[in-house]
């Protein structure tokens, strides 16, 4: 019998922002020879699975058999409550390393890329301790951001133009910081924090040109120039870019 322990992988797969066109190929075949696919899925209140579909599962339905897909809870929208979270992130690990002793080979589906804002990088960690010598590997995935610029037509960077990502789950001050910077800004889960975005673009003179959209490739996709923000809150998973100040005419940053 093979020492599966010795031969554990974990490969975390970025799935794209929703769109299960945007799945790479390289994306598609790991999750297609995994022998499990994990998906993360939102905690209930008493922390079990709330039983609502994520993006990630979503997409992931398109390629691989409803059996092959494991839901697992992690604490995605836990923000107050550090030592709950911590305790989710445990018993998620936790989970995930079984399911490492009985298959081998998994792969953990999430939005966007593995290595922008995952949930993927604390599983790591938490694997590398309790599984001895797994090896972990990432397959890269398309961002919101770049899903976005293509949707709306927004140029993320040209020349020597820097690119700034932030989330403004850090608050709406580091987002202000950004925008009185040089080059494209964005703003990643900004939907609760609407009004004070839209007044940071104000401020700093950014709201011309400015864009933001949710729930990309979806039915319920909405892309819509900043101006047209009332202030109201958005969904969570938001995106806003905020283009650079481009007035050197075509190569003028080059």
């Amino acid at each position: 019998m093979p020492d599966v322990m010795s031969s554990s992988r974990l490969v975390g797969v970025g799935v794209g922002p929703g769109d299960p066109e945007l799945v790479t190929v390289k994306g598609v075949n790991a999750l297609r020879t995994a022998d499990v696919v994990v998906v993360p899925v939102m905690a209930a209140p008493d922390g079990t699975d709330g039983g609502e579909r994520g993006r990630a599962e979503a997409t992931v339905l398109h390629y691989v058999p409803e059996e092959k897909v494991v839901r697992v809870v992690f604490a995605l929208n836990e923000r107050s409550d550090r030592a709950r979270r911590e305790a989710a992130w445990d018993a998620a690990g936790t989970r995930v390393a079984q399911l490492l002793r009985q298959h081998g080979s998994v792969a953990f589906a999430t939005i966007g890329d593995p290595n922008v804002y995952s949930t993927f990088t604390y599983l790591a960690v938490t694997i590398g301790e309790l599984v001895p010598g797994v090896v972990v590997e990432t397959v890269p995935g398309i961002t919101a951001m770049q899903d976005l610029a293509a949707r709306s037509g927004a140029v993320l960077t040209e020349g020597t133009e820097p690119l700034t990502l932030v989330p403004v789950t850090a608050g709406s001050a580091v987002l202000k910081d950004a925008l009185h910077g040089p080059g494209t800004v964005v703003a990643y889960k900004f939907g609760r924090q609407a009004a004070e975005v839209v007044e940071a673009l104000r401020e700093t003179g950014r709201l011309d040109g400015a864009v933001w959209g949710s729930a990309l490739g979806l039915e319920s996709e909405s892309i819509r120039p900043a101006a047209e923000l009332d202030g109201a809150p958005l969904p969570y998973l938001s995106t806003l870019i905020a283009p650079a100040r481009r007035d050197g005419g075509r190569g003028g940053k080059l």
